[in-house]
């Protein structure tokens, strides 16, 4: 079997006497596209800092596809791209001049500019400054320059943050092609839908601990509470709770004698799963 994507390995990160992360063993494996999860302050972003050679771990070891993260970093860096959760462009250049540059620091060839302008809808827009993007026109731009070099993992911050729908489905299509292709995708992400939608694997870390680790509907049925929203026939609302086999027969009697004039069970619910686990809010 080829090495993993990503290998952490006990990665613990502090700054001062504060643990951001602690302990962190996680794998992502080639071709898959992987969320991170997390309240905030749960250790992501700190995580990501160290994958992106932004900082470096305190305790542990990373490794990047095979390569060792803090001996061979001059080799890993070329075969990562990274969409950072605030843009960073020249508000003076073009869209297409700000890919040039970018094209021309990672020695991609000048035809990929072209290709990723119109890999995230932005051919017609190629031409005006920066300063006149929208907010998910910039987005887009910086997918594209991270797709510049034909990066073999892919990391993002936030990928759809400030999309209108439509655009979110085009960058869901970039990713899953590129795994489909045999890439790696590690993203961050707020959105439990786009997680439901597009993720292999999540993990959840809450107090830089990771606390869950599997495929999205094997955590939402793992963790999910099974319940069913009723009006009683006198008008009164109640709710059963299907795990419980008292309230499941007492469901059942009042079926069975008609006592229920309306019976609506809870849909599967990533985001139920996740306040579950984590016992916390996304904010």
């Amino acid at each position: 079997m080829s090495d993993p994507a990503i290998h952490i390995d006990a990665l613990t990160i502090r700054y001062g006497s504060f643990v951001a992360v602690d302990h962190l063993n996680l794998e992502v494996h080639r071709g898959e596209l992987f969320g991170l999860l997390g309240p905030n302050g749960a250790g992501k972003s700190s995580t990501l800092r160290v994958l992106i050679g932004q900082r470096r771990p305190t305790e542990g070891r990373v490794s990047i596809l095979g390569r060792d993260l803090a001996r061979e970093w001059v080799t890993i860096k070329p075969q990562f791209g990274y969409v950072p959760d605030r843009e960073n462009h020249f508000e003076e250049f073009t869209g297409r001049r700000n890919l040039q540059f970018f094209a021309n620091l990672y020695g991609a060839a000048s035809e990929r500019i072209d290709e990723c302008l119109d890999m995230v809808e932005l051919e017609e827009a190629a031409d005006v400054k920066v300063k006149g993007y929208s907010l998910g026109m910039r987005k887009k731009l910086l997918i594209a320059r991270a797709l510049l070099h034909q990066p073999a993992l892919l990391y993002l911050d936030e990928p759809t943050a400030n999309l209108d729908a439509h655009s979110a489905q085009v960058v869901h299509r970039i990713l899953r092609n590129l795994v489909a292709n045999g890439g790696t995708v590690l993203m961050t992400t707020h959105n439990m839908d786009e997680v439901q939608e597009i993720c292999d694997r999540v993990a959840i870390l809450c107090r830089g601990k990771l606390i869950a680790h599997d495929t999205p509907l094997a955590l939402r049925q793992q963790h999910h509470e099974r319940k069913a929203d009723t009006m009683l026939a006198d008008g009164t609302r109640k709710t059963f709770d299907l795990d419980h086999a008292t309230e499941r027969a007492e469901l059942g009697t009042l079926l069975a004698n008609g006592g229920i004039s309306t019976v609506q069970t809870r849909e599967f619910d990533f985001h139920a799963a996740f306040l579950k686990l984590t016992g916390t809010e996304f904010e």
